[in-house]
């Protein structure tokens, strides 16, 4: 089998240069996402607040596709980064086709629940009879039609880990731009199509994810010349799953305790009012436009890490991870000046029509500009949660998660509602991110002492043991 003959430009290209070049495709794509999630809520919200609410409070399952999506996907992309920087050519090829074979197989079992368990999932949460009927629907399809998606993150992380992070824009640009089309035509019914309202806007999602994941298996068939897939490495192998998901199973629990603090959030401010979940629920769409850009970065930086990290390359680690930290904190800071300056505006896109914003803009205001707060410290914390991802530590990255999204923020929350009402609730974020951002340095040195700073040692010492490759 010919392999390639010179170095990837992750080992070699200056890191300033080659942190933008990796970063900037996904930042874009990201960018196009967080542009489609806004403007599917923006359309529903047209229709009626039950039915914004319905889609806000389907958040919870949706982000848990994602998580196990893209959970699976980061250990493929390190594990597969890391083979390639080893130059263990074989063992990243058959890394691609397990990570596919995962994907594919988690799809299927959300394909079982969502065309089981929608109406029940909305019915525990409300009884109010138009977001449950328009949740329902929404849920059905999103979830019932979900082997897209995950096909879409496997093919995107398989081009990242060779560097060709301009593909994994083309593929998460092409489902993003197909559902931004479809949603008013499929949601309003325009031209020959029928008026599908809410159950429009999971239609045109789907179709994107399903369009994306083609153009996904495609190029990673087609034009990623470092791998070479066949049905052969199809064969499911207990280390390479082992491997994957030691990284990614972390990643997958972190970002599932996403859903539980929404889910439990949800309960929270539903007790006050309806009004109180749609305006968390426009949160989430409106800082995705802050956060998708950090994500997008660090889907650039993990790579550059992992592979570094198998060629023993710690400056390159080292100067990556300070860029990228400078980079999504700046970001960071950016969006909190949006949100403390243009919170009634962002708002007014959501205004249902032929209801009083009045509601929405009173609660709405303060809680962006409280919550946006925690900007400021979010930035390190999540490229800090992506360093130690890259380098197997994706326990670490789980253990912040938990205290701040279990530990401290549902219960602060809770509390604060019990003391101060709706108006203090908001608080709890910006002191949970406090929490995180210790334990994220805490922890982030002690990886830099055990993984990255032994390999600037030129030879073993006295009692000294050498561990894959890491002298400790």
């Amino acid at each position: 089998m010919s392999q390639p003959a010179s170095e990837n430009k992750m080992g070699i290209m200056p890191e300033n240069k080659l942190l933008l070049n990796m970063a900037l495709p996904m930042i874009i794509s990201m960018l196009i996402q967080a542009c489609y999630n806004i403007v599917d809520s923006y359309f529903v919200s047209k229709l009626s607040q039950d039915a914004l609410n319905a889609v806000s409070l389907a958040f919870p399952v949706q982000n848990l596709m994602i998580a196990v999506a893209v959970g699976t996907g980061v250990g493929i992309n390190a594990l597969l980064s890391r083979s390639l920087g080893q130059k263990d050519f074989d063992r990243a090829n058959r890394t691609a086709m397990n990570g596919i074979l995962l994907e594919v197989l988690s799809g299927l079992v959300f394909t079982i629940l969502g065309l089981t368990c929608a109406r029940l999932f909305y019915t525990v949460q409300t009884d109010i009879p138009g977001i449950v009927n328009y949740g329902a629907d929404y849920l059905t399809i999103i979830a019932g039609c979900s082997m897209g998606i995950f096909v879409s993150v496997a093919t995107e992380r398989l081009v990242q880990a060779t560097g060709r992070t301009v593909y994994a824009m083309v593929i998460q640009g092409t489902g993003s731009v197909i559902n931004l089309i479809l949603d008013p035509i499929l949601i309003f019914g325009l031209g020959p199509f029928p008026r599908l309202e809410v159950a429009g806007a999971a239609v045109a999602t789907v179709a994107g994810q399903i369009i994306g994941g083609l153009v996904g298996l495609y190029l990673s068939l087609t034009h990623n010349p470092e791998l070479q897939m066949s049905w052969k490495g199809l064969k499911p192998s207990r280390e390479i799953i082992g491997g994957i998901y030691s990284v990614g199973l972390p990643s997958i629990i972190m970002q599932s305790i996403g859903s539980v603090m929404v889910f439990g959030m949800n309960q929270i401010l539903i007790a006050f009012t309806s009004t109180a979940t749609a305006v968390f629920g426009i949160y989430f769409k409106l800082q995705s436009f802050i956060f998708m850009p950090v994500f997008g970065l660090n889907n650039g930086m993990v790579p550059i890490v992992a592979y570094n990290y198998g060629a023993q390359k710690p400056d390159r680690i080292m100067k990556t991870v300070r860029l990228a930290i400078t980079y999504a904190v700046g970001i960071m800071v950016v969006g909190f000046a949006l949100f403390q300056l243009f919170p009634d505006v962002f708002l007014s896109l959501f205004e249902a029509e032929g209801e009083d914003a009045g509601d929405l803009l009173a609660i709405g205001v303060p809680a962006l500009r409280i919550i946006s707060t925690s900007f400021l410290l979010a930035g390190f914390c999540i490229v800090a949660g992506s360093v130690f991802q890259a380098l197997g530590h994706g326990v670490l990255s789980l253990t912040v998660s938990v205290v701040r999204q279990l530990v401290v923020l549902l219960p602060v929350g809770w509390l604060l509602a019990r003391l101060g009402g709706l108006d203090v609730v908001w608080w709890a974020f910006p002191f949970a991110e406090l929490f995180s951002t210790a334990l994220s340095a805490l922890f982030l040195y002690r990886v830099y002492k055990k993984e990255v700073a032994p390999m600037r040692r030129p030879s073993l010492g006295p009692g000294e043991t050498k561990i894959g490759g890491i002298s400790l």
